[in-house]
């Protein structure tokens, strides 16, 4: 389960899995409004992670992101780490 620790919202972490064919899965928010990041979780079950990033990215809340663009920049960085992990 990839964490990634979220900056300028109310949810503190976000948890995810990612597949072998790049699908979300197991989505949690850790704080944060909890029933529309529930519904937020539910909505990318299973969808791949680059249409996720393309999608939520850039959505704003309160300051300059919001917990969608927080999910979009955790994808971000889980696939930064991915390909560094490729090139060991």
């Amino acid at each position: 389960m990839f964490t990634y620790s979220t900056k300028g919202t109310c949810s503190r972490q976000i948890l995810f899995d990612v597949d072998e064919e790049n699908r979300l899965h197991n989505v949690k928010f850790i704080g944060g409004c909890s029933g529309n990041l529930q519904g937020v979780a539910r909505l990318v079950e299973g969808k791949n992670i680059d249409e996720v990033q393309k999608t939520l990215k850039g959505i704003k809340c309160k300051g300059n992101t919001s917990c969608p663009d927080q999910l979009a920049r955790a994808i971000a960085v889980y696939k930064e780490k991915k390909a560094a992990e490729a090139q060991v």
